[in-house]
């Protein structure tokens, strides 16, 4: 099979229909193989029973709906599980990703020699609110990150399938699927001018919110990508150098108190800082062997709990 689509979903009944439509006019005009993902991410409109219609008339169209409302990387994460094709792309239902985009993705992915691709929406039809902010919020991205993208928020990617299957996107970390598979060694990521079309269904799932929270993801990704697997390096290290310092001052108390007589220990403000930091380097040293215990033993799996699915 060439082509997966995985796309995550959220009360987005009026788009679908058409959608899908469009998706398979440019399968078959371009002589695609593929199949089409819907994740129902716990929609409480007529999302599922649309999806049911369309997979009934198009065997290529499948589904997977969620109890409950997970989120979107929850979403793509069990749609990258159940992807078969050997490239995957991921788009928004909301038509603001146009599916004409899909054959060059796939182009650049099977013979471009990239591993992924995203798309980059160079002229956006979003509010002077929403761009500002994303476009600081996607040079912090590159600065941090040293991957050299426009819009790491863009929803239309197209990945090698051992690109998503290598690796585990939960919590809000969809933002940063470049940055996870390049710590899991995808090093070959490219960038593609999309078109960005106006929303012509339904209204934003997303409030500014998102951008506070995608910092802190960030910061999280970067964090766990280079002591996650060896957290020892980090608190083991950091404890170490706290440990020393407070002993170097006890000692300097120590050698006054006993030679020089001139004080009393407890009586100086250093002696607590000293104390102090011992304290604080013996727990950090001791959440750092800690830490190294629980990536040895501890299963890195996300549950969700999958209500119905579809031709899977």
């Amino acid at each position: 099979m060439n082509i997966s689509v995985v796309i995550p979903l959220l009360n987005e009944e009026e788009s679908l229909p058409e959608l899908a439509a469009w998706i398979e006019r440019v399968m078959l005009e371009n002589h695609l193989s593929y199949e089409v993902l819907f994740v129902d991410d716990g929609s409480r409109d007529e999302s599922w029973k649309i999806i049911e219609g369309l997979a009934a008339q198009n065997p290529d169209l499948k589904g997977i709906k969620f109890r409950r409302n997970y989120g979107k990387a929850a979403a793509l994460n069990v749609g990258f599980s159940n992807a078969a094709g050997d490239v995957v792309i991921t788009m928004d239902a909301d038509m603001q990703d146009s599916p004409d985009e899909i054959p060059g993705l796939y182009e650049m992915v099977r013979n471009g020699g990239y591993d992924l691709v995203s798309g980059w929406k160079k002229k956006r039809y979003d509010p002077i609110s929403k761009t500002i902010p994303t476009r600081f919020f996607n040079w912090t991205t590159r600065r941090m990150s040293g991957i050299k993208l426009h819009d790491f928020n863009c929803g239309l990617k197209a990945y090698k399938n051992d690109v998503i299957k290598s690796i585990e996107v939960y919590g809000e970390m969809h933002r940063y699927i470049p940055v996870i598979a390049k710590w899991a060694g995808f090093n070959r990521i490219g960038e593609k001018v999309v078109v960005h079309r106006k929303r012509k269904y339904g209204k934003t799932k997303y409030g500014l919110d998102r951008f506070l929270k995608g910092y802190l993801d960030l910061l999280t990704i970067n964090f766990t990508a280079r002591f996650g697997k060896r957290p020892m390096h980090f608190f083991g290290l950091l404890g170490s150098l706290l440990f020393i310092l407070g002993f170097i001052i006890a000692g300097y108390l120590a050698y006054g108190k006993i030679f020089m007589q001139e004080f009393k220990m407890t009586e100086r403000p250093l002696f607590f800082f000293g104390l102090l930091a011992m304290i604080l380097g013996t727990q950090l040293f001791v959440a750092g062997f800690l830490g190294e215990m629980i990536t040895r033993t501890a299963a890195d799996k996300n549950q969700y709990l999958v209500e119905r699915k579809l031709g899977l």
